[in-house]
């Protein structure tokens, strides 16, 4: 039971739901407490852009040193994760005035929308942000 549950620790899916998890606390934490905290003179949108930037880039340093472990080719797997977290990001910039506009709290909205589209980014960062040259779509 114990080798079993070291080996499960040491596969590159369970990292990545780790860092998931600390990468959707982190990004929902950051939007909440800039929201929060700039509200009243700051559009929701500007706190977006400003959380999604600092969001993704944490979530970038996590990948590459914790989940996927590549070494060199930090601007272009920085780019290539870019690429993968843009379907997000639209989701999100669409998203967001939506269910704001009928009624659900931000913090209610951005904890729904990342919960959901984060399910789907492992397969374009192993395949495409992470991916070495032979291994890319």
């Amino acid at each position: 039971m114990r080798r079993h549950l070291l080996k499960l620790i040491r596969t590159q899916v369970f990292r990545f739901l780790l860092t998931g998890g600390w990468n959707t606390i982190f990004s929902y934490a950051l939007f909440s407490g800039l929201y929060f905290a700039f509200s009243e003179k700051v559009h929701y949108m500007v706190i977006l852009t400003v959380s999604t930037v600092l969001g993704v880039t944490n979530a970038y340093v996590c990948h590459k040193f914790f989940v996927f472990r590549t070494k060199g080719n930090y601007l272009r797997e920085y780019l290539r994760f870019y690429a993968v977290y843009s379907v997000q990001i639209v989701i999100n910039y669409i998203s967001l005035p939506l269910l704001m506009k009928s009624g659900m709290s931000p913090y209610l909205a951005q904890g729904l929308i990342v919960g959901i589209t984060t399910a789907g980014t492992y397969l374009g960062h192993k395949h495409i942000s992470f991916a070495s040259p032979k291994r890319q779509l």
